[in-house]
This record gives structure tokens, C-alpha cells and sequence, in this order.
């Protein structure tokens, strides 16, 4: 029996799924289009930048309806989880230009920072729709993370191609993937974690953190110590989701109380 309140999952064949999933995917590539087409002409990158563009869409694509599950709470991708779409057609040009000469320009990198605040403020919301319309889901969360993860590994990678930190700073965008790499060796790695308000405001810490390091508001002398600030957090942070993985694994046995 279904929770009172909760949204009835609307029973479709996986395939249809698919088809109502394509067409939001392909009507999202209208902003897409227009935030690259604005890059490119701010930043005058040559017309490779759009098959880069292209490409890292099309694999988002290829991955959205592999896994995505037969049945969600409404057609489609739903609300929320359109919202996020939005969300990573702000990201996907700006992982592009990790693939293009090194921006330096003031303007440049106000654009970027200011597309990439866009994409983190817009975080906010798909996540607050999910809840509010009873349309949460493994895969809306999943697909909210990995966009995360992934928007944090371009902007690391940016900061250290526009030479305000040494490679080093690439630790705040891999480290995401280099847990879920040790969850192949360590199974205990692979659980469910509880929610936890700390790991997400370390994730917007990231991101402030990468965006006062990208965007000229600092000296550029200023910009490794708040990385290296914000990496430490961050270090921190999965320490702590480490050991609690650890301390719960399944299996382990717990000493008896006296």
C-alpha cells in the first residue's frame, strides 16, 4: 500500500518512458544552444566548442535513459528532475571550455562564474520541488549528485587551466569520483548514507569557494589558500562519511554493552 499522499508512480512501458524523456531532453537544448551560443561569442571560441558542447550532451542523454527507472512519479523526467535538466544546461558549456585554450579575459571569467552561481543557486530548487510535489526519487537524486560532482570537476579544472592554483585544486572535483573508485575495492564504501545537512553545505562551500578562485574578485595570489581551504573542508567531510560507512558496514561486530 502507498504512503497517504504520495504520488502514484504513472505505469508506462519503459520504452514510452523513454520517448517522454527524449522530448524534455530535447527541448532542453534550447537554453543549451543559447548559453553556448553566448559563450562562444563572448569568449570567441572557435566552432569545435559546439561539437564539445554536443558531445558532453549527447552523453548526458545516453546516461538519463539508461538509467533511468520504468516508472517515475509523473511523465516525463517530472518537475523536478526538468529542473535539473535546466541546471545542466548551464553546466555543459562550461565543462566544455575545459577542452578549449585557457580563458583570461575579465569578462571571460565573469561569465563563467556567473553561469556556473546560476547552476549552483538552481540547486536549491529541483530538490525543494521533489519534496513539495511527493516526486522524490533515487534517480532525481542521483542525477542532482553526479551534476554536482560534475560541475565541481569543471570548475577545478578551469581554475587550475587558468593558472590561479597548481593541479592540486583538481583534488576538489576528483575526490567525488575517486570515493565512488574506492567503493569497487571496499563494498562498505558502496551504502546508502543518511542525509546529512553538513555534507551539503560543504558541496556549496565547493562551489563558493571555486567561483572566488575563478572570477577576478581576488588577487590571484589569494586564490590557492582558499582552495586549499575548501579542499581541506572537503577532506574532511568525506572523513566523516568514511568512517560512519565503516563503523556500519554489515557484518561488523559491535562490542556488547556492559
Amino acid at each position: 500500500m502507498m504512503p497517504r499522499g504520495a504520488a502514484r508512480p504513472a505505469r508506462t512501458s519503459r520504452s514510452a518512458q523513454q520517448v517522454r524523456a527524449l522530448t524534455d531532453l530535447g527541448l532542453g537544448l534550447l537554453p543549451l544552444a543559447a548559453c553556448a551560443l553566448t559563450t562562444s561569442r563572448l569568449l570567441g571560441l572557435s566552432p569545435q566548442y559546439f561539437l564539445d558542447v554536443a558531445g558532453i550532451y549527447a552523453l548526458l542523454t545516453a546516461l538519463i535513459v539508461r538509467y533511468m527507472p520504468r516508472e517515475l512519479p509523473s511523465p516525463g523526467l517530472g518537475a523536478a528532475n526538468q529542473i535539473t535538466l535546466v541546471r545542466a544546461t548551464l553546466v555543459v558549456p562550461i565543462a566544455a571550455l575545459v577542452l578549449q585554450a585557457a580563458p583570461h579575459e575579465s569578462t571571460a571569467l565573469w561569465w563563467i562564474a556567473g553561469v556556473a552561481a546560476a547552476a549552483i543557486v538552481l540547486d536549491g530548487f529541483d530538490g525543494l520541488v521533489a519534496r513539495r510535489s511527493r516526486q522524490e526519487t533515487r534517480f532525481g537524486a542521483r542525477f542532482d549528485m553526479e551534476l554536482d560532482a560534475f560541475l565541481m570537476l569543471a570548475l577545478s579544472a578551469l581554475v587550475w587551466r587558468t593558472g590561479r592554483a597548481d593541479a592540486w585544486v583538481l583534488l576538489i572535483g576528483a575526490l567525488r569520483y575517486l570515493f565512488v573508485a574506492a567503493g569497487w575495492i571496499w563494498p562498505a564504501l558502496t551504502a546508502d548514507l543518511p542525509p546529512s545537512f553538513r555534507r551539503k553545505a560543504v558541496c556549496v562551500v565547493q562551489g563558493v569557494a571555486l567561483l572566488v578562485c575563478l572570477a577576478p574578485i581576488l588577487p590571484a595570489e589569494h586564490a590557492p589558500p582558499v582552495a586549499a581551504a575548501a579542499l581541506a573542508l572537503l577532506v574532511w567531510s568525506f572523513g566523516v562519511d568514511v568512517i560512519w560507512l565503516i563503523v556500519n558496514a554489515p557484518g561488523r561486530v559491535r562490542p556488547r554493552r556492559a
